[in-house]
């Protein structure tokens, strides 16, 4: 297995609607495979497709205790169905490093995918689980949660992720 290379803000490739899978293989679930090892060496909760370049309709999820054992999630196509209820949470991207902002998210989501060998399932999320959904699924659509805030925090955000980014280049 291999780690992937995670794009950042602004990538392109990130504001891209990822294309729907079809074809179930060896190669599809080493893509998974490689996106979760890669998720948990970012250290993240979830990841999707288009972070690591590959504009396809696949995330992989894990929300479990850092203390606990490990549940890993993989969706492949997934969609919301339902939602209920309102949160606002603090969240951040592996493809946005060293921001963090509240989102306003439903509290409950009802989401349909496939496994990765293509069985359709049905589950209920809440708490972290459907907030990371929420946020993968996004991803999928070409959307970042940083596009969910308002215009004034979205501002706030490009000026302070320009000065995130040139500390950065400082240090190299």
């Amino acid at each position: 297995m291999s780690i992937l290379r995670i794009h950042h803000y602004p990538d392109p490739v990130l504001k891209l609607k990822a294309e729907r899978i079809t074809v179930f293989d060896t190669e599809l679930r080493a893509l998974a495979s490689h996106m979760l090892e890669t998720m948990y060496a970012a250290p993240g909760v979830g990841l999707a497709a288009p972070q690591v370049g590959i504009s396809r309709r696949l995330i992989v999820l894990d929300c479990s205790p850092k203390d606990g054992d490990r549940q890993p999630l993989v969706a492949v196509n997934p969609e919301i169905l339902a939602r209920e209820g309102e949160c606002c949470e603090e969240e951040g991207c592996l493809s946005v490093p060293e921001y963090y902002a509240k989102v306003v998210r439903s509290e409950k989501v009802r989401v349909r995918f496939q496994e990765i060998d293509g069985t359709p399932r049905e589950i209920e999320a809440d708490g972290l689980w459907a907030i990371c959904f929420q946020h993968e699924i996004d991803h999928l659509d070409g959307i970042l949660f940083v596009d969910r805030l308002s215009p004034l925090k979205r501002s706030l955000f490009r000026k302070k992720y320009q000065k995130i980014q040139e500390q950065r280049q400082e240090q190299l």
